[in-house]
């Protein structure tokens, strides 16, 4: 049990709460039973006989069973023949509790649950089995759920007395804090979780759980932002005259209201002298990259320096050439041409030759470059800075807490942090999850961006979709644009048998891996694109390829990019129009919609194909006709959340949380998590060590012990 399961005390046991409870059903008449539904009835045996099949192997035990109403036939297999063959002879009284189900035209209860009624047996004890609530636990192959439910049993003690047995257990909730929010007692909660008399008792249960969950929880994360607050910073306020004035001087449009607001938030954040935590949620193609740049450019003027890192060399490339284009002649300080109060800008990845790689660690230990761009090469110990200010994460949910402090340790004091994430995250996710950062959210679009119309392509059902998708393709590319095809898998995968073993059931269902990048590409050269540039782009690629690749799709030398997900983050082709995304069903909402955000960035409309075999009327499909609804990042998200489990959404973010959150569900409990943040601020407010709070210490130190420190401090 200790390992399947992760149970190790009896603390963890009773932890371990039921999820879902079977009702045997009300009472039912015989002549009333609805199909495929529990019931629980009370009759008396009249047949009961034992047939063999299988030439004497197999044996089944068909009981009759009457309660005056009407007549139902009961059956038995295999070794489950032997207690019903004793106890159901004709003649006996029992209840019998089971799915109603059709066989040969027949009603009847297949291996039904039952309990023998002896004489004079009142009305109680019928309703009694009638309308029990049985748990049903989480289990696996090793550990059943009635094994679970008898461990639980054994360590409650009998029914009644289960107080004595619950007595010891540490109650991380304040006394005032439970009785003002009129919870139950931790132990009444436990008994009426694992022993519930109604689904009242269960509704009760919960409700007290779940603030046990949240509240910890928020405790832990109001620590963190006190011990951050305690930091201290240097201020960073941007020279009146200097590099910052002189880029909004040069911007060829005006910043978004949203810009303007996020702009003084973070300036607000980086005056001050302990260091920001900000994360910063923008919409696909918000301008968060303009709003980053801009306090960058902020610290720079100040005398520091500013690093930004990205999750893929790709993405450092990009977010380089895209800051430099933006900065013009004020990324050239100290240069030939340069403005006089401009800076260098450097990037810096683990594949840059050694020249140029000597040539950026100089400039940035001197001071020279204001601004780094990097992948993780910038946390090695080799990478000294002058004086760092800012850092600014893309697409935190990559990077894990040592980078953080990592970098950290790079400033003479703690550096101010600004986290960006495309993937729009709902206010209760954000509350959980990144609650050690105060948060921005950019949510209105750029001026000059386009719409983007979404489409679901049923390949399957409707072939002459998939055929009218690439003539569509084709149209883009003969009206001078670009597109974009998108595939789930690379294709040249040394280990097909690993991904061939990996297969879930609704790939079970369709017999065929995942389309691949390569093979797509073959077809379409040789088929419906056949005149048209092709090129690949996979993560497998040498890096100096993938770039070269960019560089000539970007330049309008490529028509159509045949790509895997190296392209869902960052990049900024305003003349690519289409994309198809091949086999759609296989991604995740938030990131089909990452990825659509790829086409429309310029004056022409978007449009995006989902392609999919799977049949109407499927989860899958449902996914995507939401995606194909809305362009709402926010009500993707939520969507997304609703329909896979939390730990999966927020992907290493939440590595940790899945196993501290069992009845707290981060999407519906908005109110919970609300209110328990601002209890856990409150207390941490006033008693930071918990001095007076003993056992909420305990329960914290075991929240955090378990290795579950780093979601806390995710990225």
């Amino acid at each position: 049990m200790a390992d399947h399961l992760d149970l190790h005390t009896v603390g963890d046991l009773l932890h371990h709460y039921p999820r879902r409870y079977a009702e045997r059903g009300e009472l039912t008449r015989l002549s009333d039973l609805p199909l495929d539904e529990h019931v629980t009835v009370v009759a008396q045996v009249a047949d009961a006989r034992v047939h063999t099949f299988n030439g004497g192997r197999g044996r089944r035990l068909e009981v009759t069973i009457t309660d005056g109403s009407g007549r139902l036939q009961l059956v038995f297999f295999g070794k489950g023949v032997h207690k019903p063959r004793t106890e159901l002879q004709p003649g006996t009284r029992a209840m019998f509790a089971g799915k109603v189900s059709v066989f040969n035209r027949k009603r009847q209860l297949a291996h039904p649950e039952f309990k023998t009624l002896v004489a004079g047996s009142g009305a109680e004890a019928v309703e009694a089995f009638a309308n029990q609530l049985l748990p049903l636990y989480p289990a696996c192959k090793q550990m059943e759920s009635w094994q679970i439910q008898q461990a639980v049993d054994t360590v409650l003690g009998p029914a009644g007395h289960e107080e004595s047995a619950l007595a010891g257990l540490i109650d991380p909730l304040p006394e005032s804090l439970r009785e003002g929010r009129g919870l139950a007692t931790l132990p009444e909660a436990l008994r009426r979780i694992h022993r519930p008399g109604t689904k009242a008792d269960i509704a009760t249960a919960r409700d007290r759980l779940k603030w046990d969950e949240a509240f910890v929880l928020q405790v832990a994360l109001a620590r963190r932002r006190q011990a951050d607050a305690q930091l201290p910073a240097a201020p960073r306020r941007p020279a009146p005259d200097g590099l910052l004035t002189a880029f909004d001087a040069r911007l060829p449009f005006t910043l978004t209201e949203g810009q303007r607001k996020v702009s003084e938030e973070i300036f607000a954040d980086l005056a001050t002298d302990h260091p920001m935590h900000r994360l910063l949620q923008g919409e696909v193609g918000s301008g968060k990259t303009m709003v980053a740049l801009r306090a960058m450019l902020g610290v720079v003027d100040a005398g520091g320096q500013a690093a930004m890192l990205a999750p893929t060399e790709v993405l450092a490339q990009q977010h380089h050439r895209s800051i430099t284009e933006m900065m013009g002649e004020l990324a050239e300080g100290g240069m030939l041409g340069g403005a006089e109060q401009g800076t260098k800008v450097v990037l810096l990845t683990g594949s840059m030759g050694a020249a140029a790689r000597r040539q950026a660690l100089l400039d940035l230990v001197t001071g020279e470059a204001g601004i780094v761009i990097g992948t993780h090469a910038l946390i090695e110990d080799k990478v000294q800075f002058h004086d760092l200010g800012l850092v600014v994460v893309d697409e935190q949910h990559r990077f894990g807490v040592e980078q953080r402090d990592a970098l950290r340790s790079k400033g003479k004091q703690p550096p101010h942090l600004l986290v960006m994430t495309a993937t729009p995250i709902p206010r209760t996710v954000a509350m959980t999850v990144f609650g050690d950062l105060e948060t921005s959210v950019l949510d209105q679009l750029p001026s000059g961006r386009s719409p983007i119309a979404s489409h679901v392509v049923p390949a399957k059902d409707k072939p002459h979709f998939l055929t009218r998708a690439w003539e569509r393709v084709r149209e883009e590319v003969a009206a001078g644009h670009q597109g974009y095809v998108v595939c789930p898998r690379i294709g040249d995968e040394e280990d097909e048998s690993k991904a061939a073993k990996e297969k879930s059931a609704e790939d079970e269902a369709e017999k065929r891996p995942p389309l691949a990048v390569v093979d797509v590409a073959e077809q379409l050269v040789k088929g419906p694109l056949s005149d048209l540039r092709v090129e690949v782009l996979h993560g497998r690629m040498q890096p100096e390829a993938k770039d070269e690749v960019m560089r000539r799709f970007a330049a309008g030398e490529v028509d159509v990019l045949v790509a895997t997900t190296v392209i869902e983050v960052g990049v900024n082709v305003p003349n690519a129009t289409a994309m198809v995304i091949m086999d759609a069903d296989r991604f995740g909402v938030s990131q089909l919609h990452q990825l659509r955000g790829r086409v429309g960035r310029g004056s022409a409309a978007g449009l995006c194909l989902l392609v999919t075999d799977m049949p109407e009327g499927s989860p899958a499909r449902a996914r995507l006709g939401a995606v194909a609804a809305t362009l709402d990042g926010f009500e993707l998200s939520r969507i997304d959340l609703e329909q896979r489990r939390e730990g999966d959404v927020l992907g290493q973010a939440q590595s940790g949380v899945r196993s501290s959150l069992r009845v707290l569900a981060v999407i519906d409990d908005e109110e919970v998590i609300a209110a328990a943040r601002e209890e856990a601020a409150a207390i941490v407010a006033a008693d930071p060590e918990l001095t007076g709070y003993p056992q909420l210490r305990t329960a914290l130190d075991a929240l955090l012990d378990k290795e579950r420190a780093e979601f806390l401090d995710k990225g």
